[in-house]
């Protein structure tokens, strides 16, 4: 990951324009720093230009604002970085190795503040949690060796507050056929917190669930729990010598989640079991029922109002 991360590293540059060293509201520097605000990527270089008449320095921490050191307030570092000071037509570089939020000030000219936003480089591939690149779809044999499951999830990069797609199958290793009908766990863990938790059954082409991350972090994707639904009674299968309940049939697949630079929330997102066979059929039971349930009963109060019509001109008759 270190040596792809280094590939995309930019270089950026901040003036420290001419003025910067009078906090006066009519200095000729509209700001301190050049631009005030910055956002950048892990391993991207900054370097301060000082295009002012005395000299400065670029220290990590809070600054004491346009009147604050008159106050007797000079700023206080944190200790991140510190350039010490440069004079005039020199400059410094640094390298941020960490995302996060840096405020920064002028030890000598404690007015002067800016900040610099370190954003985690999200790459253009989906890898796992050790950084390993992968390739759709993922495969993972249960540890019988029975059931292989296959995993993809879209869009492949996964962001914070973006609905993702886990479509997944299940097939029989040694035909290679698609396997029905299978009870399935499907579990997510982030941080090493349980996130989400949801039984299923697995139709002809395998099921889906969709969700949206919160947080950013690594994730554990597992299924477990997988046997056919016509299996009613737990049963064992020997694994490795071992007598296993085929209830702890289990795989995982891990990834990453990336902090989402374009959005920090979401609506409300209702889980909800995939659409499966089993519901459209039933579905189109009670679709097909129900209007000929009503078209009978039509047709039996049809025929039965003529003859209680009869019955009355006879009765009139008499």
């Amino acid at each position: 990951m270190g040596s792809s991360s280094l590939i995309f590293a930019e270089e950026y540059e901040i003036s420290i324009p001419f003025g910067a060293y009078n906090p006066e509201l009519n200095t000729p520097a509209e700001v301190w720093y050049d631009p005030p605000q910055i956002f950048v990527k892990i391993d991207d270089t900054i370097t301060w230009y000082n295009d002012d008449r005395e000299g400065h320095t670029v220290t990590s921490g809070k600054g004491s604002g346009r009147f604050g050191w008159m106050s007797d307030d000079f700023g206080t570092p944190n200790g991140y970085f510190n350039s010490d000071r440069f004079m005039p037509g020199e400059s410094w570089s640094y390298d941020f190795k960490e995302s996060g939020t840096f405020s920064y000030y002028c030890t000598i000219h404690p007015w002067m503040e800016g900040v610099v936003i370190v954003e985690k480089l999200i790459p253009d591939y989906p890898h796992d949690a050790t950084g390993k690149e992968l390739k759709f779809p993922l495969l993972q044999y249960t540890p019988d060796q029975n059931i292989e499951v296959n995993l993809t999830w879209d869009p492949p990069i996964i962001k914070t507050h973006e609905k993702i797609q886990f479509v997944y199958q299940f097939y029989d290793p040694q035909t290679n056929s698609n396997l029905a009908k299978m009870k399935y766990t499907i579990i997510i863990f982030q941080n090493g917190k349980e996130i989400l938790r949801d039984d299923g059954i697995g139709q002809i082409g395998g099921d889906y669930r969709n969700f949206v991350f919160s947080d950013s972090g690594s994730i554990i994707i597992r299924i477990e729990g997988i046997q056919s639904s016509s299996i009613l009674a737990e049963e064992s299968v020997t694994v490795s010598g071992n007598v296993e309940n085929k209830a702890i049939r289990a795989v995982d697949f891990t990834t990453v989640v990336y902090d989402n630079p374009e959005k920090t929330t979401h609506e409300i997102y209702h889980l909800k079991p995939a659409q499966r066979l089993n519901t459209y059929y039933e579905l189109m039971i009670i679709i097909i029922l129900i209007p000929a349930i009503l078209f009978i009963g039509i047709l039996f109060w049809l025929k039965k109002k003529p003859e209680s019509t009869t019955k009355k001109a006879g009765a009139v008759n008499l």
